[in-house]
């Protein structure tokens, strides 16, 4: 059987479930057993002294025993993820870049995004270097979607893109090297390798530690793989290097996964359970971003506010978890740790100029605790975004969300009235399976009740009656966003500015505490921060913009002034 086949063989007998320490290593043996990882030959030695050299280097390598003695030491450490010694099939040297160069390709969500940061951090201690010239680089990475067919399709294509760059690569410089990184690796495993031979790597979201030495085993000429996932990977000691470094807001992930088990979702089996990063290395990394000038931070998780932290034992009391009126879990209800709450009470406490956001939230996760701490604190925006789904009871119920459309309603009438003037934004799913008119037309009356956005699934509705649904959702959104929007007309705004325009050079733009892109004038204005100096607004500048018309997806205005989140309170009450 090839090593590969092994590996998926045996991960499939698992059936999703969750991988013991000792089944891990054993599915590492079985990966490593069958990946030769030499590098190309030395001048004047043939590949089969090569091939000799490294099955000397294995016969002297781990047996069972080591396996079963590795297993016990992971099981007395497992929130504590170190560096590991390099395989004995693998010398130190192997390991490095040699400045190789690596070249990143993201997409999909903010996860993959701080992926990608976490990566090539991984691979920047290695002794690799970045490239943002896809024509000189020595590897490319791409790290994927799964969410949509649409999303896995666009990697495909990529792939074919790709396979005419590896080919017409001259011979005079070392062979390029591809990669599939996240969550497509995971839920397609080999099917990638087997049909696309040209990609030489795959690399789960939980693997990206193994990254450098499944580089070193594709020097060797051979295809290498890791998708194992793991119960307590949370990438809690490496430092994200910002993919711009001039950039004025930042990602921080603070947990993976999720357990919540939607019927229509592939997150728990591309991703695996929750496990969140102790509150220490997340207010650290915060700490350090501020130092560096970034003025908005968004704490990211595929259930954000599931957030626990069990790392402190004096914290893992027998407190049950408060959910939102009217709502249940899919599993047993967790108990102990620090929750959310006190994480962002601590993470809003490091810079009182810096904005928080958080994202994506679960509507059952958000206790009074949360919501007065969002309406209590300046620098935390009042934002919220609350999935929906659906607005149909029955069609919720075979999602497997966990509440009915009564007590979505009601939780937003309680958010509202805990944080007055916050914005809330939505998603839905139209077209899903089974979905009759009348529940299509319970979604469109929710819609337009309180909520906005949208997500499509396809399914077992006709294609022509899910687009018609699709195009209807699209306009309601429309309407009611704008109405929404015009409420804003003629008040003033804080907006933290990104940049200029996209489609003026005379323009700058940026963003409220709704998330709103706000676009004005660049133009000359006072800074009240320094006794009125006459300034430009820079990216990272807070500024006073009153806003003269809106649309469903932007506001404009003109600018006011330079200021600070402190001294905008006054200001913005207008």
């Amino acid at each position: 059987m090839h090593p590969l086949q092994c590996l998926f063989q045996a991960q499939r007998s698992l059936k999703w479930g969750p991988l013991s320490s000792v089944s891990w290593l054993l599915l590492r043996a079985c990966r490593a057993h069958g990946s030769v990882p030499t590098t190309s030959s030395p001048e004047g030695q043939s590949s089969e002294d090569v091939q000799k050299d490294f099955s000397s280097r294995l016969a002297a390598g781990p047996t069972f025993q080591h396996f079963l003695r590795s297993a016990s030491v992971l099981q007395e450490k497992p929130s504590s993820p170190q560096v590991e010694d390099p395989p004995p099939y693998v010398t130190g040297d192997e390991l490095l870049g040699r400045q190789r160069k690596v070249y990143l390709e993201t997409y999909g969500c903010q996860m993959n995004v701080n992926d990608t940061e976490i990566a090539w951090s991984i691979l920047q201690k290695s002794g690799y270097l970045r490239t943002s010239n896809i024509q000189e680089a020595d590897v490319i990475l791409l790290v994927t979607c799964s969410i949509r067919e649409k999303a896995e399709q666009t990697i495909w294509n990529r792939l074919r893109q790709l396979k005419a760059l590896k080919t017409k690569r001259p011979r005079s410089r070392v062979p390029l090297r591809i990669g599939i990184l996240g969550c497509m690796a995971e839920r397609l495993k080999g099917e990638i390798l087997n049909r696309e031979k040209m990609v030489d790597l795959l690399a789960g979201p939980d693997a990206y530690r193994d990254l450098p030495r499944l580089l070193a085993v594709v020097e060797s000429g051979q295809q290498a793989a890791n998708v194992l996932l793991s119960l307590d990977e949370t990438y809690a000691d490496i430092m994200p290097v910002q993919t711009s470094p001039s950039a004025t807001s930042a990602f921080v992930s603070i947990m993976r996964g999720c357990d919540n088990m939607c019927s229509y979702c592939i997150v728990p089996f591309t991703r695996g359970r929750e496990r969140s990063r102790p509150v220490a290395s997340i207010l650290d990394e915060v700490r350090k971003l501020s130092e560096q000038g970034v003025k908005e931070v968004t704490l990211l998780g595929q259930n954000v506010n599931s957030y626990q932290d069990n790392s402190q034992v004096q914290f893992n009391n027998a407190v049950s978890t408060n959910l939102s009126r009217g709502f249940t879990t899919n599993y047993k209800t967790k108990q102990g740790g620090l929750r959310f709450s006190h994480l962002l009470d601590q993470v809003s406490r490091i810079d009182p100029e810096m904005r928080i956001r958080f994202t994506s939230p679960h509507p059952k996760d958000f206790p009074d605790e949360v919501l007065q701490l969002i309406h209590e604190r300046h620098n935390i925006c009042k934002q919220i975004h609350l999935p929906a789904q659906s607005g149909s009871n029955r069609v919720l119920d075979a999602m497997r969300r966990g509440y009915s459309r009564e007590a979505y309603v009601a939780l937003v009438h309680h958010i509202r009235d805990c944080i007055p003037g916050v914005s809330l934004s939505s998603d839905f799913i139209t077209g899903f399976c089974g979905e009759t008119e009348d529940d299509h037309l319970q979604t469109v009356s929710l819609l337009r009740e309180k909520t906005r956005a949208y997500h499509r699934l396809k399914d077992d509705v006709p294609e022509e009656v899910k687009l018609r649904r699709l195009e209807e959702l699209i306009t309601v959104f429309r309407e009611e966003a704008s109405k929404a929007n015009e409420t804003s007309v003629g008040h003033t705004q804080l907006v933290l500015v990104e940049g200029f325009s996209k489609r003026s050079s005379t323009d700058l733009c940026g963003r409220n505490d709704a998330n709103l892109k706000v676009v004005f004038p660049d133009a000359e204005l006072e800074d009240v921060t320094n006794s009125g100096r006459k300034v430009r607004a820079q990216p990272g500048d807070y500024v006073l913009v009153k806003i003269t018309s809106a649309s469903s997806q932007t506001l404009k205005g003109h600018v006011l002034c330079r200021t600070t989140m402190k001294d905008s309170s006054v200001y913005c009450l207008t």
